[in-house]
This record gives C-alpha cells, structure tokens and sequence, in this order.
C-alpha cells in the first residue's frame, strides 16, 4: 500500500465527519429521524405507553426507534458522497 493509500484510508472518517455533520444535512437527517422514530415509537409501543409507561428497557427501545433511522439517513447521504 502506498503512503497516498495510507493518507487517504485516515482521512475518510475525517470526511464523512464533515459530510454528516454540515448543518443543512444535520437538518435533513434529525427531521428524517424525528418523523420516522416518532412513527416506529407510536406504532410498536402505544399500548405500553398508554397503559404501563416508561421503564429503562422501553427507554432504549424507543432511543433506537430514532436512531435507526438516524443512521439509515446518514449512510444514504454518504453513499451520495463518497
């Protein structure tokens, strides 16, 4: 592997940080995350929510309701990218 091909294998990360984090994607992605975890919360955990509340393991369950998506928006913008 050449020193380029070393250089450029380090900064990727860096520049997917760049790509991820500009606002105007920050923007697109949060309300991606925001509409479809609200959807996947209010569909897989409305009964339990209405009826017993929140415990720590519901806690967890609905922050990956919100982060999947995060993540699924976040790889589609970076497959755009790259």
């Amino acid at each position: 592997m050449s020193a380029d091909q070393k250089g450029a294998r380090r900064s990727r990360p860096s520049r997917y940080c760049q790509v991820v984090c500009r606002l105007e994607h920050l923007k697109r992605t949060g309300l991606t995350a925001f509409i479809v975890g609200t959807w996947l919360t209010m569909v897989n955990h409305w009964d339990v929510l209405a009826t017993s509340g929140l415990d720590w393991n519901l806690v967890a369950k609905i922050g990956l309701n919100y982060l999947t998506p995060f993540v699924v928006a976040n790889i589609g913008l970076l497959s755009r990218h790259s």
